[in-house]
């Protein structure tokens, strides 16, 4: 009885069992709920880690299969913090594709490129600003022809003066080989 005293009046193992407690706490309150955004059902997640665990890194897609197997073809994980809807099989990504292309076309910033782009660009914007961007520059492209024959007329021709500059280039380089023969000689 001694030794259990003595053990509770140390004050690294009081803050090692309230974080533990508090660790329960999160995971308890973090548990199977329904979620208010109507995510599908998926493993419930770790405090922190969320189902991190649950993924082998050098094989995420089979560790995704594993899990899809007892939660169907869609389900919901969480990569840390950071939750993610999984499609898997063709059909259902077909589907999500095509019928509701909208409720798929937003994603979550990257920070990095967030930070370098500031939320601009084609690749790595989201929502509105990416529809306008991809209109404006899938109509530049096409009034430059992209799609058409036209376009292939102009990559030939700029392709003939290239090569051309490439072989004047060749032959002043041939030049300067001889002089420099001529010379050592």
């Amino acid at each position: 009885m001694a030794s259990l005293t003595s053990l509770l009046s140390e004050p690294t193992l009081i803050g090692l069992l309230c974080a533990l407690f508090l660790l329960f706490i999160l995971y308890v309150s973090m548990g199977p709920k329904k979620s208010t955004l109507n995510f599908p059902p998926g493993p419930s997640p770790l405090p922190i880690i969320g189902n991190l665990h649950l993924l082998d890194i050098r094989r995420q897609d089979l560790s995704l299969m594993k899990i899809a197997e007892k939660y169907g073809p869609v389900f919901t994980v969480h990569f840390g913090l950071q939750k993610a809807v999984v499609l898997t099989g063709y059909e259902v990504v077909k589907e999500a594709l095509l019928n509701t292309a909208d409720v798929f076309a937003d994603r979550p910033a990257i920070p990095i490129f967030y930070h370098i782009q500031n939320g601009n660009g084609v690749f790595f914007s989201s929502g509105e600003l990416w529809k306008t961007t991809r209109r404006f520059t899938m109509a530049t492209m096409r009034d430059l022809g992209m799609g058409k024959k036209l376009i292939e007329g102009r990559i030939l021709e700029e392709l003939h003066f290239l090569i051309e500059m490439i072989k004047s280039f060749n032959s002043e380089l041939t030049k300067t080989k001889d002089l420099e023969t001529s010379l050592s000689i």
